[in-house]
């Protein structure tokens, strides 16, 4: 079987290309050039495209350089942009996955006549009895990234593969130092990749759009209890910087048109309800139906919350998961994803969460 591993230069794509090359099948690495910007999360830098070439040529295989740093501007970085811009927090990494990874890269991979892709992400997908596919959580709890691969469909699932989705991490790293890969002892990435730890969120987004500053006000009395430097670098759920004396407070609503951020207390800022935005819902298969039990998931490591799932009537209308308990707030732009309610294993769907109903 021919197979393109997309190869990031961290341990997990290095694994993964070397245990397909194990295993027998023609292996060629490919990685993306996607930011040309200064980074050092260990994803997009020049080091890393180094060390994926390095790999490649340990294990005997060919090794290209795909440039979508276009795409990744126009696609990732700009709505990144632009979600804080109105007072959203968005997800880059999955989008960075839903429109490069499994989109351009995968057709990329059709065009050139390859089986599979591959990739080091911690999840696994397998075959149902009736010939469908499955994405499923990785063996590693702590490691596991099927929240960020969410989105796959079937058409996707059937061409990737995740060859070190079954194995704990300590154990892809020991397979990396028994190959004497380079990248063995290599940091895991963190963060968002295309911002530098020493500019920061605040400091990305300076230089891309008006950060305008902003009082924080009590949602039950109206009074005004401080004041922030960047209404736009507020997330829903915060409650670091939210003027909180005494009580904690969270922030429950961000309104960067008013210059305000509304805060409650925790009791208050809880939530029975996340509503999904129209036209952003996916399904791994079929639709769950009307009423069906799941759990949501609305971070990357985030505990998965029993809810319920109510579908509008139609495309246009939104999709709502009511919590069996109230949860902590959730901010629009997040994803969330939803796995199967009789087996929380598997990722049923996604969509971008829109709002939320506040407990009475």
């Amino acid at each position: 079987m021919q197979v393109l591993v997309a190869m990031s230069g961290g341990v997990d794509s290095s694994v993964a290309a070397a245990l397909l090359v194990a295993a027998g099948h023609d292996v060629t690495g490919a990685t993306l050039k996607l930011w040309g910007g200064p980074s050092d999360s260990g994803c997009c830098s020049v080091a890393d495209v180094d060390d994926a070439r390095r790999v490649a040529q340990q294990l005997g295989i060919a090794h290209h350089v795909f440039n979508l740093a276009d795409e990744f501007g126009r696609d990732v970085v700009a709505p990144y942009v632009a979600a804080h811009r109105v007072g959203r927090t968005p997800n880059p990494c999955i989008e960075c996955n839903r429109t490069i990874k499994f989109e351009r890269l995968l057709a990329r991979a059709r065009r050139l006549g390859f089986d599979k892709l591959a990739t080091g992400h911690h999840a696994q997908v397998t075959a149902t009895p009736d010939a469908r596919w499955q994405l499923r959580r990785g063996a590693d709890g702590l490691k596991d990234q099927s929240y960020v691969l969410s989105m796959l469909g079937q058409d996707a699932l059937a061409q990737v593969c995740f060859p070190v989705g079954h194995l704990e991490k300590a154990a892809v790293r020991a397979e990396a130092v028994r190959l004497g890969l380079r990248t063995a002892a290599k940091p895991d990435s963190q963060d968002v990749c295309f911002i530098h730890g020493r500019e920061g969120r605040g400091g990305f987004l300076a230089q891309r759009l008006e950060l305008h500053p902003g009082v924080v006000v009590d949602e039950r009395s109206g009074e005004t209890l401080g004041a922030l430097d960047a209404v736009e670098l507020v997330t829903v759920g915060q409650r670091r910087g939210m003027a909180a004396a005494g009580e904690r407070r969270y922030a429950v609503d961000v309104d960067v048109g008013s210059r305000r951020v509304t805060v409650a207390t925790a009791a208050r800022a809880r939530v029975d309800e996340a509503i999904l935005e129209p036209g952003s819902v996916t399904w791994v298969d079929e639709a769950l139906e009307d009423g069906a039990a799941a759990f949501a998931q609305v971070s990357a490591h985030g505990r998965p919350a029993p809810c319920t799932v109510r579908l509008g009537a139609g495309a246009a209308e939104a999709v709502r998961c009511c919590f069996d308990e109230p949860q902590r707030p959730v901010a629009p732009g997040q994803t969330l994803a939803l796995y199967d309610g009789r087996d929380p294993g598997a990722v049923v769907g996604a969509g971008i969460v829109g709002g939320s109903r506040r407990v009475a």
